[in-house]
């Protein structure tokens, strides 16, 4: 028996399965109710290399012309590290965020803080600080 990838458990480690978490997103079908929510579902899009979601989410002032992801990027993990802001009646929220990676024999964190809009309801990436 197959099993779809929305009935894994998700890749952001939320702990629901995919299809109840990131991938109504992705899919288009819900949008993000928080800055966090919105992080986590960009994380999984990372890790599934959604480029088209990737851009729909980030804000048209600071996205980039183009995104090109590199498929020997393997995803591992998410830790949530902090948010402010970022609810459901908010306009902006902040997520401090570690996302652990491996890539060809390598191994590293990309640990950022990212800072996100809401407008017409729908929360935006706008861009991050990443931490040495």
């Amino acid at each position: 028996m197959t099993v779809s990838i929305d009935q894994e458990n998700c890749l952001c480690l939320s702990g629901e399965q995919y299809g109840q978490c990131c991938g109504r997103f992705h899919r288009g079908v819900a949008d993000a109710a928080t800055a966090e929510q919105l992080m986590r579902s960009r994380y999984s899009a990372f890790a599934l290399l959604d480029a088209d979601y990737l851009m729909r989410t980030w804000h048209p002032r600071t996205a980039p012309a183009e995104l090109e992801l590199d498929p020997g990027m393997g995803w591992r993990r998410l830790d949530i590290l902090s948010t402010s802001g970022g609810g459901p009646l908010d306009t902006e929220g902040v997520v401090e965020f570690k996302a652990y990676y491996r890539h060809g024999s390598g191994r590293g964190v990309l640990h950022e803080t990212s800072r996100f809009v809401r407008e017409n309801r729908r929360w935006l990436y706008v861009d991050g600080d990443v931490h040495a």
